[in-house]
């Protein structure tokens, strides 16, 4: 199993961003497939999941602002983060199970 992430980066606030995570090892449409986020000094934070079936969750501070999507051809999982705010900043990671990426950051300011 590999998770890679990309995508992430600096900018304003308001502004968006599209996460990647590239995976191998396993088809991701079989899975429920996570991104959560860890900004210094903070705990981890779940932010979005997608089953297999495609159903999406949010956590309250992701509703309406982020989406979760994948691409079954790619076996690329996405996050796209809209209206971004400085409380967004974190380093992002996407995760299968006990499995994550090395993150990407992102900087809101």
């Amino acid at each position: 199993v590999q998770l890679v992430e990309s995508g992430g980066g600096s900018v304003q606030a308001g502004g968006s961003l599209r996460l990647s995570c590239a995976a191998s090892g396993f088809t991701i449409s079989s899975y429920c497939m996570a991104w959560f986020r860890q900004a210094p000094g903070k705990e981890r934070e779940g932010v979005a999941t997608i089953d297999s079936d495609g159903t999406t969750r949010f956590t309250d501070s992701a509703k309406g602002r982020f989406t979760i999507s994948r691409d079954n051809a790619k076996n690329t999982l996405y996050l796209q983060l809209n209206s971004l705010k400085t409380e967004d900043t974190a380093i992002y990671y996407c995760a299968k199970g006990g499995n994550r990426g090395q993150g990407t950051q992102v900087t809101v300011s």
